[in-house]
């Protein structure tokens, strides 16, 4: 759920880093977890330990970290309800507090994905235009990130080598339409089943792991790097995906963590695939009437004169009756263009927060002439699949309840019919294999206090998602800001959530 403005260094960094990659009471030393994996199966895993050694090189585009940091790798039990079981191994890297006088403790960060290594808050501490953290939190904090399992350094095995010779030749033939929105019941099957051809690839190469990349397991990880630092309690911040995490975090362990802030949450309540789809196009319809408003009256916009919401319903009309053809240099070419390719433009458009060019891209699009930026397919995101298909039930019936959906959806954001951005992982649950596993229920204990910031218009996170991810937390307040996603971005959202921090705790 990584959305990031490439304008700024840091956001750079953030992009490179996913793409390198390829979201109870106890004292001080509690095991992780213990409460609940006794109750599963009667057993308590070892403490954990931790040896701190220099951290590997980077591999390019990435510079080496600072040498500042150090790195380590945490044993945790594949399955946490087999605390005794198979383990996997979680790389971890801290940067110690630059003023161990004034040190509050330890800061664990995850900046979401699902699928984004975790380390690099850690790693490039303190380097100019590649660390995330001011001065004051590099004064205050030891900063430690980790790759979640199955992640980045993390990673025993990609699940993509894997399948076997039988199946391998049926994924390359559907590879292409997995990709792609679902026309007709017969698509809509051949994409179920390539999910689930992905699935069992992931299986046969991660082993038990595959089925346990789900957030709380994740979760009780985060415990088990806790209890190796030998940290009683911890604060954490979370961006995106990984606000999720905190969530779990604090519904298994409220009284482990100081502080916590979200940023840019995602909705805690497990929303269906259809309240998922609205929530987000919602979003993205709001957006396209804030560029509406400005071509009314802006004397660049490519389309003022129609007005952009009658040309661009003018388009759908034109995909829906199968005459919108993509522009060439001399009109018109060959390829048509369906609803779900404008809708998948159109979020795009909206997403890069570039007035002027989304209303020349669409005036490229009305007059067959130009040169248009088209949104190239997602493919299968196997590392989000394998988090997000466990962690959210997104199950469709078939395509007549898949094609309902969609007509409520469009109901609910007339001017763009549908987010592609969240319709890309609800596709991407059909037909996998791996249940949906239910959210943990909270632990007693005192919650933490909790920031919650979000943009206005996010279709990553929508804000009705963060809203509802405030109200588990009592008395957490909500921080709304007119940026796009990764509101720590912006100078009065990071002063606001980094004094949340630093604020002094019980």
């Amino acid at each position: 759920m990584n959305l990031r403005r490439r304008s700024h260094p840091l956001r750079r960094r953030r992009a490179l880093a996913v793409a390198l990659a390829l979201s109870a009471c106890a004292t001080a030393l509690a095991l992780p977890g213990a409460a609940a994996a006794g109750e599963a199966s009667g057993a308590a895993a070892p403490a954990p330990s931790i040896a701190w050694g220099p951290c590997p090189k980077s591999e390019p585009p990435m510079p080496d970290p600072t040498p500042a940091a150090q790195c380590a790798t945490v044993q945790v039990p594949v399955d946490w309800a087999r605390p005794n079981g198979p383990k996997t191994g979680i790389f971890v890297a801290r940067h110690r507090a630059t003023d161990p006088s004034r040190r509050i403790g330890v800061l664990l960060s995850n900046p979401g994905g699902p699928g984004a290594p975790g380390a690099e808050d850690a790693l490039y501490a303190g380097i100019p235009d590649l660390g995330v953290y001011g001065p004051e939190m590099l004064e205050r904090f030891d900063l430690v990130g980790f790759d979640p399992r199955g992640i980045g350094r993390s990673r025993p095995a990609p699940c993509e080598e894997t399948a076997d010779d039988e199946s391998s030749a049926d994924d390359e033939s559907t590879a292409e339409e997995a990709a792609e929105f679902p026309q007709d019941a017969a698509a809509f099957e051949r994409l179920r089943a390539a999910n689930g051809r992905t699935a069992a690839g992931c299986l046969r190469a991660m082993g038990p792991l595959a089925a346990h990349l789900d957030t709380e397991s994740v979760a009780r990880d985060m415990d088990a790097i806790r209890a190796a630092l030998g940290e009683r309690r911890i604060s954490y911040l979370g961006h995106s995906y990984g606000t999720l995490l905190g969530e779990r975090y604090a519904r298994l362990f409220p009284e482990r963590l100081r502080a916590m802030a979200l940023d840019s949450a995602v909705d805690p309540d497990r929303p269906d695939a259809e309240r998922y789809l609205t929530d987000s196009s919602a979003t993205v319809d709001a957006m396209f009437e804030q560029l509406a408003a400005w071509c009314a009256t802006a004397p660049d916009c490519a389309l003022r004169p129609r007005g952009l919401a009658a040309v661009t319903a003018e388009l759908f009309a034109r995909a829906d009756a199968g005459t919108l053809r993509e522009p060439g240099p001399q009109g018109p070419g060959p390829v048509a263009v369906d609803a779900d390719r404008l809708s998948g433009l159109l979020t795009f458009l909206l997403l890069s927060r570039r007035p002027d060019w989304a209303a020349e891209q669409l005036a490229a699009v009305d007059s067959g002439r130009g040169e248009v930026s088209w949104p190239g397919p997602g493919g299968r995101n196997t590392a989000m699949q394998l988090v997000m298909c466990r962690d959210f039930d997104f199950r469709i019936r078939d395509y007549a309840e898949y094609r309902a959906i969609r007509a409520r959806v469009a109901r609910a954001a007339p001017h763009v019919r549908v987010s592609t951005y969240a319709l890309a992982p609800v596709l991407g649950c059909q037909g996998w294999t791996l249940p949906p596993r239910a959210r943990p229920a909270q632990a007693r204990g005192d919650l933490p206090p909790v920031l919650v910031a979000n943009a206005v218009h996010d279709p990553a996170t929508p804000l009705p998602g963060a809203r509802r991810m405030a109200r588990a937390f009592p008395g957490a307040r909500v921080l709304t800001v007119d940026t796009p996603h990764w509101v720590y971005y912006d100078p009065a959202a990071r002063a606001a959530i980094d004094a949340h921090l630093l604020a002094p705790r019980r």
